[in-house]
């Protein structure tokens, strides 16, 4: 393949097959020799590729072609992660993530596509294995959630290269420590791959989209103005109007650092595309959710802009 010319960051697709081929038609890939191609560019993938959406493995198998052929590179997602963890057991033979009901509903499209063939359901599986959890490229950085220098600094050196979990770590990023106990893999992962959180005051709490009392919420790690709880939280405009102006603990402040843009996914963006800071763009945009599924396209520019969004609507394909 030629010198990169730029990258085409992809959003969140949950199996949404339909959309993800007319966005790279969109972007002038073609498929050529069985997979999705561009002369010129390189397309990144966000993570979440699987669960909810009607072609499961028909997505995988777009972007793990594109991948395997050196035209995409892609991250891992929550979803992918707990995919692994689903399938993987401990050493008392127990699933690292327990085959509960709500996890079952939240996996039930992946779960429905492998049914029946345990022999696919491990090759995807170890296949989502070898995928990073952060890439570093030219210009540009790219995570699932959250780019964490911190805890990056504190575990990278125990990962496999390329930033990659291996068989043996997912026990230790599967499994909580005890409350007192000192942080683990697990707590880097819950950060790089679902983002940022920190307890509300005192009782405050809301009701998350599956009917759940949450007392914690992610916050706005890529913006520095972002202080107080109800500017700081990233969620739905009518539970953020309803925290008190109280300022989030220091604990949450953590800023971005690096001086290059950085892409991420996972926060259910909606309407039209924008950019997050001139440094941060967040790819996700709801296509599960009858949203966009959106990617950004980089040319080189040290300061992004809304003008570098593409998107497909949901079921206008």
């Amino acid at each position: 393949m030629a010198e990169v010319a730029g990258y085409d960051v992809i959003g969140d697709i949950h199996g949404h097959a339909d959309e993800l081929e007319a966005l790279l038609q969109k972007l002038d890939y073609r498929k050529q020799v069985g997979t999705w191609r561009h002369p010129e560019r390189k397309a990144v993938f966000v993570g979440d590729l699987i669960d909810r959406g009607p072609k499961q493995l028909e997505v995988v198998d777009i972007v793990r072609r594109m991948v395997d052929a050196g035209h995409a590179q892609a991250t891992m997602g929550n979803h992918e992660f707990n995919a692994i963890a689903w399938r993987t057991l401990d050493e008392h033979g127990r699933p690292l993530r327990e085959h509960s009901k709500k996890n079952e509903d939240q996996h039930a499209a992946f779960l429905a596509a492998v049914s029946g063939n345990s022999e696919l359901h491990k090759d995807v599986v170890d296949w989502f294995l070898t995928l990073p959890l952060w890439l570093e490229l030219d210009g540009i950085n790219v995570i699932h959630a959250c780019w964490h220098t911190g805890y990056m600094d504190r575990f990278a050196g125990r990962l496999a290269p390329g930033n990659r979990l291996t068989p043996e770590l997912m026990n230790e990023a599967a499994s909580k420590p005890a409350p007192g106990e000192e942080e683990t893999l697990f707590n880097a992962i819950e950060v790089w791959l679902k983002g940022l959180e920190t307890s509300l005051p005192a009782g405050v709490t809301f009701e998350d989209k599956g009917g759940h009392a949450r007392s914690e919420v992610r916050v706005r790690w890529w913006d520095e103005s972002a202080i107080l709880f109800p500017d700081a939280a990233v969620i739905d405009d009518h539970i953020r109007a309803k925290f008190p102006p109280v300022e989030i603990p220091e604990s949450a402040r953590y800023r971005y650092q690096p001086q290059k843009p950085v892409f991420f996914g996972h926060y259910w963006m909606s309407g039209h595309p924008t950019i997050q800071s001139p440094l941060a763009a967040c790819t996700d945009f709801s296509v599960a959710k009858q949203g966009k599924l959106v990617a950004y396209r980089w040319n080189g520019e040290q300061q992004l802009s809304n003008e570098g969004f593409h998107y497909v609507q949901n079921g206008q394909t």
